[in-house]
This record gives C-alpha cells, structure tokens and sequence, in this order.
C-alpha cells in the first residue's frame, strides 16, 4: 500500500511549535519541528523525514513571561541559532513539496498534539511570510482525540508512557523532542492492527 491510499490523499506531518504565548497572530512563533511520516512496503508507518529550527520572534511580537519560564527558550541566546520565520517555513515547506511529489498525495495533513493550536501558529507565520502552505487549511489529526480513544490519556507524556514509548520530561516542550514523540505516538497508533 502506497501512503496516498491510507489517509484519503494526504501526507501526515507531525508539527510541533513553541512559542511566546498562545495568540497565533499577536505571539512570537519560536521553534519549529516538523517529521514527514513514511509508509514502508509492510503498510507501516515511521517517522522519515525531519527538520527543525529555532525561529527569531517577528517584529512588534508578543513574548509572554509565562510560556518562556514553560518552555525554557532564552530568545536572546546567541547559541539558539535562530532564523526568520520565512527562511524556516521556505525550506519546510519545500522538503514537504517534493515529498508530495514523490509520493502522489494531494495536501500535506498536520499531526499534532493539539494539532490545531499548532496548525494556528504555523498558517499565521505562513500569512506573514507570504508563503502559500502546503497543509490542508483546517483538517488536521489529534493525537489527543487519538490517544484519548486508545489510552484514556490526553497528555503527551502520559499517552507516551501508556504506548510504551521512553520519555524524558527533562526534554518535553522543546519543538524537536515533542514533534519526535508524537510522531512515534502516532505510528504507534496507526500500526494497531486491531484498531
């Protein structure tokens, strides 16, 4: 089976963003995670591609004190190595073009754990960089409508552990490590074969 024939055409990518509070249009976008996911001959799915920036916040920005002190980034550090937001989603979204080529799929679908918080965030900094996205506009897949169904669970680390995928709360809520476990979550999730 062929990846466009599992999920009506489109390519799951997992995203995870972090950022400088929770308005998509007002709040700095600060880190950027995205893992395309590949179907292998056997019909499994696995994480396949990934890419991952730090991002500078966008001019006139909001950094909330809170979601700092909750995700750790210091934006001044010299050490993040960060990026615009345009220089970021320009090589992401071209990586994700060629893989809908390569693979017949119609859009891109974002994976997330509150998959539409991120999906938010990742068009608003699209807009703004004058960027068409090569996601799907609304639909999105949740793994924590997913997780909540197959564990009873509905935070990340807890629907982790449950699938019996290794955590380190000393990495959550970074972009790099979160996109890595709900990737694994969601393969996990999807290779049920009795779901």
């Amino acid at each position: 089976m062929q990846i466009k024939q599992r999920i009506r055409g489109y390519l799951p990518v997992v995203i995870d963003i972090e950022t400088g509070g929770f308005n998509e249009k007002t709040d700095a976008m600060l880190e950027i995670c995205a893992i395309i996911i590949g179907l292998d001959e056997a019909g499994i799915f696995y994480p396949k591609a990934q890419q991952h920036f730090h991002i500078e916040p966008f001019a006139g920005s909001v950094l909330e004190p809170s979601a700092l002190k909750f995700n750790g980034i210091d934006v001044d550090n010299p050490l993040r190595l960060a990026v615009a937001e345009k220089i970021a989603l320009t090589d992401m979204f071209a990586q994700i073009e060629t893989e809908l080529k390569t693979t017949s799929c119609t859009r891109a679908i974002l994976v997330g754990h509150n998959a539409f918080f991120d999906l938010g965030f990742l068009q608003a900094a699209a807009a703004r960089s004058k960027l068409k996205s090569p996601f799907h506009q609304f639909s999105t897949l949740d793994t924590v409508s997913l997780s909540a169904l197959l564990f009873g669970e509905t935070v990340l680390a807890k629907s982790a552990k449950k699938a019996g995928i290794e955590w380190d709360d000393s990495q959550a809520h970074s972009a790099l490590y979160d996109t890595q476990k709900t990737a694994e979550l969601f393969c996990h999730i999807f290779n049920q074969q009795d779901f």
